[in-house]
C-alpha cells in the first residue's frame, strides 16, 4: 500500500496547485490515501468548508490541520460535518471535530490521527500521553499514520522514535520546509521530521518575501499576502505491508 503524505496546502493557489497535479500524481505512483495537512488552505490562513470540501474534490482523502485549525471562526461546525477533516486529537474535551479517523479500504484499514507538539506551541495535552490513549482504541491489524504537527525538530524525533514500531508511519508538518531524513526506524515504523509545504517556490512559507522581510525587521504588524508564481506540492510517499502494518520504504516527493 502506498500512502501519500502532503506538506501544508497554502491558499486558493495551493488547493488549485494540487487539484492540477494530484490525480496524475496518484497514478504515476498507485497511490492508494492520501492525507493533506489543509490547516492554511483557506484564504487568508485556517481552513473553511469551501477549502476543505475543494481539497476532498481534489483527490485528498484526509485532511489534517494543526494550530491554526480553529482560526477561522465560520469552521467550528464544519469539523463535525466532515468525518475526515480532522483538528489535533490532544485538545482538550468538548472542542469540535476529532482527531482519528478510520479509512476502510476493503482491503486494509488505515487509522490516521492528527497530533499536534506543544515544544513552541499551544499548551495542549501531552502529545506523548495522547498517542498512548488513542493506541489503546485501536485494534489489532490495522494500519496507523499520524502526523505530528509540531515546532521542534527533538520534539518531532523523540515521537518518532516513541512510535517506532507502534505506528505504521509518522510525518511531521508545520514548518512549511521540507527536512532529508525520511526513513524507516529500525522497529517499521516510516518516518520524516517535515514533509513541507504545497505552495510558491519562491517565498517565505508561502508569503510574500518582502512581506515576511517587513514584519521580522520592523516588528509592526502586518497584512499577509500570500506570494504567487511557481508552485510546488512536497510530501512524501510510505509503502506499507498491508498485512504487518511495517513501513518498507520512504520517498520523499516534490511536484512543480
Amino acid at each position: 500500500m502506498n500512502i501519500l503524505a502532503i506538506g501544508d496546502v497554502v491558499g486558493p493557489l495551493g488547493c488549485e496547485f494540487v487539484r492540477r497535479h494530484l490525480p496524475a500524481f496518484k497514478k504515476l505512483k498507485g497511490i492508494d490515501l492520501v492525507i493533506a495537512n489543509g490547516e492554511n488552505s483557506a484564504e487568508g490562513n485556517g481552513v473553511t468548508q469551501e477549502s476543505a470540501r475543494f481539497l476532498f474534490d481534489s483527490g485528498v482523502d484526509v485532511i489534517t490541520t494543526g494550530n491554526h485549525a480553529f482560526r477561522r471562526r465560520e469552521a467550528l461546525g464544519v469539523y463535525d460535518s466532515m468525518s475526515c477533516l480532522l483538528r489535533p486529537v490532544n485538545y482538550p474535551d468538548g472542542v469540535p471535530g476529532k482527531g482519528v479517523c478510520t479509512m476502510d479500504l476493503g482491503y486494509a484499514q488505515v487509522v490516521v490521527v492528527n497530533l499536534m507538539g506543544v515544544a513552541f506551541m499551544e499548551p495542549l495535552s501531552n502529545p506523548f500521553a495522547a498517542m498512548d490513549k488513542v493506541l489503546e482504541g485501536v485494534g489489532a491489524g490495522k494500519i496507523v499514520v499520524v502526523d505530528f504537527h509540531a515546532e521542534a525538530t527533538a520534539e518531532k524525533k523523540a515521537m518518532g522514535f516513541y512510535l517506532d514500531g507502534r505506528v505504521s508511519a509518522l510525518f511531521g508538518t508545520h514548518t512549511h520546509v521540507a527536512t532529508a531524513d525520511e526513513c524507516v526506524l529500525p522497529k517499521g515504523t516510516g518516518y520524516i521530521t517535515d514533509v513541507g509545504m504545497t505552495g510558491a517556490a519562491l517565498s517565505v512559507l508561502g508569503i510574500e518575501p518582502g512581506v515576511a522581510i517587513e514584519k521580522l525587521k520592523k516588528r509592526m504588524p502586518v497584512i499577509h499576502k500570500l506570494a504567487g508564481g511557481p508552485h510546488v506540492m512536497s510530501g512524501a510517499i510510505f509503502a506499507v505491508d498491508e498485512k504487518t502494518g511495517r513501513c518498507l520504504s520512504v520517498e520523499r516527493v516534490e511536484v512543480s
